[in-house]
């Protein structure tokens, strides 16, 4: 093939041609202000009857222990109980937590919610209800059952209860006890049906659901650098907001109050056990002193021993005091040491116990791992690491505890062997006071003890009575008024939805439309040359005439013209033969063929149209045509060609040769000799030679004969062939099957080709013929008409 101006398929476009696609998008130009219009429409009605909602505040204050936040507990703080410092981010995750929203939901019976019918919209009721719904018992299933059903007022002693529908229901009387999936409850009438006869709608969440619902919903925020939290929540009715905010600090302040008194209480519990242990012991050692002293009738003690045994006394005080010490940490160890490492460590301090930090530490876990779990399982990774800290806390205290077992046990000998020393110098001391003595120690032993446990019983009772709530209320709950929607936000978004559903929605329809619809569809794809684009055309003519001005016969000139670059290899004087075809049926070759052959005629040149689909002829669609024609020609021997040709009313230099009869054996009469032998005839005769064949997906009719043509038209319709149609068109120009070949884009849409000011447009449809000229508008102005 020689080269010629025409475009070829293999001109890739490496970008996308920004205008263009607006320009495809702006054809759809109704779908849009529909869109946009539905959706204006949409946001005025939700506007017009969306619930009004409410604004509700609350302030409270976090209590820092070290910081002097909870002062009733500062003449108390050398007790070291309650210490540390409240971590503010904590106290606002346990604020939102499912677990306490879950207590206020069901404290307030949120989960059961009133609705009055309406006209347009069921207002929700609170506190003002003409009727309530009183649960005598409730099921166990209560908190994990969602249902809804309607209370309809009959007269002042009956109502109704109906499904939600309206279609089934019973008739009760007010008080009357009812039994149900939720429990035993009665409905008790608050105003007359005479004042108020409207249907109430009852609709009972799931506890979880209701409180994930308002956890969700509620906002806390921690004021820069202070302890001031704010807490907000947005609601249907506003006194629900204030109940909810009110008991949900109420309800942090008790779970607060519990958490810390546990400490305290495990305290007292040890403390009481000890207690009732020492003074059993005491009372035991302090009847052998009255007993000693009565059979050995002591009254006082020599003068002759008072300097060396003032020396003995004060180490013995010594010994005494490290002997307490010693009893307590070992009484300490041994309730360490049988206790589990996620139980709480009883808080007694000594002034030289080195675990006493390790103690306060461990208990702050203890506290720290409940409050997780109030929320979660003991899978939650923080409380295995909680668990990981506790063991070795534990491992610790207990190693401290020994550690200080074996110093004072040091120290104790090393006092006892002092006293040794002094009392081995008072021998004139008689041997009865000696061991009286030694009953005396053991009673001092067991009264320090018991008056050290009776003060820190006193201490922990203190601490139980005084405790003080975490949060300190700065403003309660308070409404902030309703809050206003902003419409102009609504309307734009209006906007934007309305333009991108249409947009999405176009968009979808290319997508998953495989057809070809423009020769942007088919450059870039294949790499044959596109001869050009006919578009359909309103008229109902299907022939071109000489005074047709139709965009469809001025397109047919223009493939006329373009035709002349491809058949430039043949000289003038020569005869031209155009071969058209196609991949599938129904495609537009006849249409092409016939409109070409008569384009061309009409310039004076003598032309003949032969019908070679001898399968599916379609030429006498469109022309009066005997039946004989080819297929007589070449069945007959020593027949006439010119018998069978045909000149074209209306046309000076117009002839056609039809199919003729449909032969049974199509290909043996195509691959005859005598066919080419015809060819060379006929173009002795004509000028040129249009032949419409058949399609080549189809058969092999075309291919067979394609050795006579001087240029294929390859004609492809749009809206019609299938995209992947394009490779196998590709492949037959490749391997030069159809010489010359050229595609002609059929049945495109003349209003978008051309009433946008670009190029080569998109069709829709199928149609012959030619139309009047009619005035094409810019796209600007056709926005606007109501024509489209």
């Amino acid at each position: 093939m020689q080269n010629s101006p025409l475009p070829t398929g293999d001109s890739t476009q490496n970008s996308v041609d920004i205008k263009e696609q607006v320009f495809i998008y702006l054809s759809y130009w109704k779908w849009f202000v529909l869109g946009v219009l539905l959706s204006f429409i949409g946001v005025y009605f939700y506007l017009r009857y969306s619930v009004p909602k409410y604004g509700v505040n609350a302030t409270i204050l976090i209590k820092d222990e070290k910081k002097g936040g909870s002062s009733e507990l500062s003449a108390f703080s050398d007790l070291n109980i309650f210490a540390g410092k409240n971590n503010v981010d904590n106290e606002i995750a346990i604020l939102k937590s499912k677990t306490l929203s879950q207590g206020v939901v069901s404290e307030l019976e949120l989960d059961l919610t009133y609705y009055v019918e309406g006209r347009v919209i069921n207002p929700e009721l609170y506190k003002d209800l003409p009727l309530k719904i009183n649960f005598k018992e409730k099921s166990k299933r209560y908190h994990t059952i969602d249902t809804s059903f309607v209370v309809s007022p009959v007269s002042n002693e009956k109502f109704k209860i109906l499904n939600f529908n309206k279609t089934k229901g019973q008739e009760y009387t007010y008080g009357q006890l009812i039994k149900s999936n939720l429990g035993v409850f009665s409905v008790e009438k608050v105003v007359d049906v005479e004042d108020f006869d409207n249907d109430i709608f009852v609709i009972k969440s799931k506890l979880v659901n209701k409180a994930n619902d308002y956890s969700n919903r509620i906002q806390i925020v921690n004021q820069d650098k202070t302890n001031v939290i704010q807490l907000s929540i947005v609601d249907n009715v506003e006194q629900k907001g204030i109940d909810y905010i009110d008991m949900l600090i109420q309800k942090y302040n008790e779970d607060a109050v519990a958490d810390r008194n546990q400490i305290a209480k495990s305290t007292e519990k040890f403390i009481n056990e000890r207690l009732e242990i020492i003074t059993s012991e005491l009372e035991g050692v302090e009847k052998n002193a009255e007993t000693f002293k009565k059979e050995n009738r002591l009254t006082n003690l020599d003068e002759d021993a008072s300097l060396n045994l003032s020396s003995a006394a004060e180490y013995e005080r010594s010994v005494l005091e490290t002997e307490t010490d010693i009893s307590i940490v070992s009484e300490l160890l041994k309730s360490v040491s049988r206790s589990d490492s996620q139980e709480l460590v009883p808080a007694i301090y000594l002034p030289t116990n080195p675990a006493a930090g390790l103690i306060e530490q461990h208990n702050k876990l203890i506290l720290e791992r409940q409050r997780l779990l109030k929320s979660g399982t003991t899978s939650n990774p923080q409380v295995k690491n909680i668990d990981k800290q506790l063991d070795g806390i534990k491992s610790s205290i207990i190693d401290g505890l020994k550690s200080q077992l074996a110093s004072l046990r040091i120290t104790k000998n090393n006092l006892s062997r002092q006293e040794s020393r002094y009392n081995s110098k008072v021998n004139r001391v008689p041997t009865v006071d000696r061991i009286f003595k030694g009953i005396a120690r053991q009673q001092q032993i067991k009264e320090s003890l018991y008056l050290y446990l009776l003060q820190k019983r006193e201490e922990t009772a203190i601490s139980l009575a005084v405790t003080s709530p975490k949060a300190k209320v700065i403003d309660s709950a308070y409404a902030t008024g309703q809050v206003t929607l902003n419409r102009n936000i609504f309307y734009l978004g209006a906007i934007v939805i309305g333009l991108l559903i249409p947009f999405g929605i176009i968009y979808l329809m290319f997508l998953l439309d495989t057809k070809i619809k423009t020769r942007q569809d088919i450059e870039g794809k294949v790499s044959i040359p596109i001869l050009g684009d006919i578009p359909k055309s309103d008229s109902s003519d299907q022939i071109i005439k000489a005074n047709s001005r139709s965009s469809s016969a001025e397109a047919i000139r223009i493939v006329r013209t373009n035709l002349e670059f491809i058949l430039s290899h043949v000289p003038e004087d020569k005869c031209k033969t155009i071969f058209v075809t196609s991949s599938i049926p129904k495609e537009g070759k006849t249409f092409v063929s016939i409109n070409l052959a008569t384009t061309i005629a009409l310039s004076g040149k003598r032309v003949l149209l032969i019908g070679l689909d001898i399968r599916n002829p379609k030429l006498e669609q469109y022309v009066q045509l005997p039946s004989k024609g080819l297929t007589n020609f070449l069945t007959k021997n020593n027949a006439d060609i010119n018998e069978f040709i045909v000149k074209l009313d209306g046309y000076e230099n117009f002839y056609a040769l039809p199919s003729g009869v449909i032969p049974p054996n199509p290909v043996e009469l195509l691959m005859n000799n005598k066919l080419s032998d015809l060819f060379e005839k006929l173009k002795q005769d004509y000028d040129y030679i249009v032949v419409d064949t058949a399609p080549v997906s189809m058969v092999t009719d075309t291919l067979l004969v394609a050795k006579n043509a001087d240029a294929f038209i390859y004609v492809m319709r749009a809206n019609y062939l299938d995209k992947r149609m394009l490779k196998f068109a590709d492949g037959l120009y490749k391997e030069k099957k159809l010489p010359n070949m050229a595609i002609l884009l059929n049945d495109t849409d003349w209003k978008k080709t051309y009433g946008y000011g670009y190029g080569y447009g998109y069709g829709y449809g199928y149609g012959y013929g030619y139309g009047v000229e009619t005035e094409v508008k810019p796209w600007y102005k056709r926005i606007f008409s109501s024509k489209k």
